[in-house]
Parts: C-alpha cells; structure tokens; sequence
C-alpha cells in the first residue's frame, strides 16, 4: 500500500491525500459504506458501483466468519470474488461486534469467548486466529484485534483494556509474518489506538501504535456514546501523535457533521452504518439538513429529494413519491433512500477533498455544518 499526502489544509488539519492497493488507488478524505456481510444492504453491486461510487467498502470479520463461513469464502477465491466486487474492501477484526455482544461473551487474555448470536453456539476469537480469519477473506485492509470499552469507562478498566489491546497487537503482528498472503494480492495492516475517553491513555496507546510503525493507523472505542465534543478532543489528541505520512482512519463515525469536523482534526477515512441504517427508517441526510421522510409534510411535495441533486435519486424521484413508498411498505422506497444517503456521504467527503485542493475547506465546512445540523 502506497499513501501520497498532497497536501494539507492552512487553516486547519484537514488532509487530501492518495492510498494505492493492488485493487485500485483510493482518494481521502473517504467514506467507505458498510458492506457487514458481503453486501452494502439493500444496494445492488451495480448501483454501489455506478451511482455511489466509493472506491472502498466495508466488510464485516465477525459477521463473514459466521456465514457464509471462512471455507466458503476461501473457496470463492476470496470476498471480492465472491460479492463479485474488483475495488478496495476493508474488513474490521470483530472487536467492536464482541463489544455489542456484552451480554454473551468473556474477555481474557487469551482472547475472547462469545456466543453467536444466530444460533447460540460458542466460539473463541484470538489475535492469531483472527488474523488467519482476515487472510482468509481476502481484505485489502485489515484491522488488528483490539477491544472496544465502552461508555462510560472506568478509568483504571481503560488502562488494563488498552494495555492487552497492544499485546493483543504484538500478538498479531507476529501471526501475520507467518501467514503468506492469499489470493494473488497484498494486504495493508492496521493497529488501532484505544483509551476510551482519557487523554492520557490516548496518548499512550498512539505513541505505541505510531511505535509499530504499520502502513496505516486507525482510531477506535469512540462513537459509543461519548459527547461529541470528546470525540473531537481524543481524535485531536492522537492525530497530533499518529504519524503524518500515514492514513488515519477513525472507526465507526459518524453523521456528517462529525465526519466534517474529524477530517478538519486530520482524519482521513471513515465507515458508519448510519447512513444505510437511517435510510431504512426514512431518515434521509442533505444537503441543509435532515428529512423525516414518512412525516405528512411531504405528501405533495413533488420537488427533488435534495435541491442540489447530489445522486441520480435526486432528479429521479421526489419526496411525495419517497414518502408514498415508506408509508405502504414497498421495499423500493429503503433502497431509494439508502442509495441517497449514500451518495450524499460521498458526495461530502469528496467535496471537502475538492475544498482543502481549493484552500477554503474551512468557510465551507462552517457554511455546511451550519446547513446540516436543521431538521427540514
């Protein structure tokens, strides 16, 4: 993996940059769509490509692990040819999925006992099997295995969870040099900086993933329920230790406006499951702000779902035609609204890429965040 950093903006951190793979080059700031079990919900791979366009998706260890299961995904030649999907793919390591599971499963050192949350049945996942796991699916980008705290966290909790997050890396590093790569293309290795919401700790945990020196660096345990305001201030924290020449991607983040406010903090990638999961219950995210799709507002509304008509959604479709097919059920109206919000999130991750080229990323993203933060 290759990362070119152009430049970065004068007025803030924001960063445009460059991330070359085998499956293609990568232009950040990026917003990569949840694709949990080999497929971003509800969107047909020939939608995702034409009219979204991301040139990285998001799959899921935990979720892949557990069906279609390992052997049938190596028998597929991998993930991407098995979603039929020839772009850049990321999968996590399934820390943050054995931190949702906080009813069903057992942390030690060793690793982590959980129960499926299918059918029951238990299962172990280890820094050295998950790493064989993310070899196996075929990812470009994987992701170390960590643990995720939650919110609110313990202080003394937070340390001892960071302190075995890093062996946990060690432990990972060390499996990964003994697993050749598969499916006739590299993988790039990310560790992922923990602490909760203490500075110090965070600060800790970046100087020992910034240590490791990995191609990239990711940021995770935030987004859990935290303010946003501390989000921001651990994000700066470690962005000011995480090395320059490296991507930083902040996991699991965010509504848009988060998302503009870490890329002026010096993010450079982002995944979330809110603008698909939002879609699904018609909310639907715009350009100056958010639409309850289903409220009786828009019966008659027949003007575009967004006037700067970010996606083909937009002069396609109108709201009174979304909302009709919210408020009787047809499936056509979440893929609608899902193709939206996905194209509005890479609509705006792109836009700001074209505004620190510019040099006024930040009177845009006051003018945006001013825009958005209105419920229409």
């Amino acid at each position: 993996m290759k990362f070119n950093l152009i430049t970065t903006d004068t007025n803030s951190k924001a960063r445009a940059a460059t991330l070359a793979t085998d499956h293609g080059v990568i232009e950040t700031p990026i917003f990569m769509p949840v694709g949990t079990v080999g497929s971003v919900k509800g969107v047909h791979q020939r939608e995702l490509k034409n009219d979204i366009n991301p040139d990285i998706i998001l799959g899921n260890t935990y979720h892949l692990y557990l069906r279609p299961q390992i052997e049938i995904l190596e028998k597929a030649g991998g993930l991407h040819k098995f979603m039929n999907w020839d772009r850049n793919i990321l999968t996590d390591s399934g820390g943050y999925q054995v931190y949702s599971l906080s009813a069903n499963r057992k942390i030690k050192e060793e690793g982590v006992k959980f129960r499926s949350h299918i059918d029951g049945g238990y299962h172990v996942f280890t820094p050295e099997n998950v790493m064989e796991i993310q070899r196996n699916i075929g990812a470009d980008i994987i992701m170390a295995f960590d643990e995720c705290t939650p919110y609110p966290c313990d202080y003394n909790y937070a340390k001892r969870s960071m302190h075995m997050t890093h062996r946990w890396l060690d432990r990972c590093v060390n499996q990964l040099e003994k697993l050749p790569f598969k499916y006739g293309f590299s993988q790039a290795f990310f560790p992922i900086v923990q602490g909760s919401v203490y500075k110090d700790l965070r600060q800790q945990s970046a100087e020992y993933i910034a240590n490791t020196n990995a191609v990239g660096n990711a940021i995770g345990g935030l987004s859990v329920g935290e303010p946003a305001e501390e989000m921001y201030a651990m994000t700066d924290a470690v962005c000011a230790i995480l090395p320059e020449d490296k991507p930083r991607y902040l996991m699991g983040v965010g509504t848009p406006i988060n998302i503009l406010e870490n890329i002026a903090l010096g993010i450079d990638m982002f995944d979330c499951v809110m603008p698909t999961r939002n879609a699904r219950n018609g909310m639907l995210f715009t350009a100056h702000g958010t639409i309850n799709i289903r409220n009786k507002k828009w019966t008659d509304d027949f003007s575009p779902i967004d006037e700067m008509a970010i996606t083909w959604v937009d002069t396609e479709y109108s709201k009174a035609y979304l909302r009709h097919l919210f408020s009787v059920n047809e499936l056509l109206g979440k893929q609608i609204a899902t193709i939206h919000n996905l194209g509005f999130y890479m609509w705006l991750v792109r836009e700001a890429r074209k505004r620190i080229l510019a040099g006024d990323f930040l009177s845009w993203k006051t003018m945006m965040i001013a825009q958005m933060d209105k419920r229409l």
